[in-house]
């Protein structure tokens, strides 16, 4: 079992930044590529990024592509997802997901193939 636990979702105005964690609760954290998906209001969830396992390699949706950027930091079971020059759009609860899957990053796009969810941080952009 592993737990997450999101973190530093809130109200920014458009073009601003934030960065949100997500910390792990397991040590084999390294083994897990993780994701980060939202979800907006009346919409279903969304893939946002995900990163492997080791950290090398990582893959975006393209609606963030360029603005997005997700790191991890295996010593600390923390992966983050930094969040630049945002927009209106972005505004959803952001979730973090471990999925124990050593392959492709690309291949990590879809949230049913992830076995662990944290419980979720709003981010609101304001115009």
């Amino acid at each position: 079992q592993v737990q997450l636990v999101e973190s530093g979702g809130g109200l920014v105005q458009a073009g601003g930044s934030l960065r949100l964690a997500c910390a792990a609760s397991r040590r084999t954290f390294s083994s897990y590529t993780m994701g980060w998906f939202r979800q907006a209001p009346g919409k279903e969830r969304e893939f946002v990024a995900a990163i492997s396992y080791s950290g090398s390699s990582s893959y975006y949706a393209d609606s963030v592509k360029g603005r997005f950027t997700i790191s991890r930091d295996n010593a600390k079971n923390t992966v983050y997802l930094q969040m630049n020059i945002l927009k209106p759009e972005d505004t959803a609860v952001y979730y973090c997901a471990a999925r124990g899957w050593r392959g492709p990053v690309y291949d990590s796009q879809r949230d049913n193939e992830y076995d662990y969810w944290g419980q979720g941080t709003q981010v609101t952009v304001s115009s």
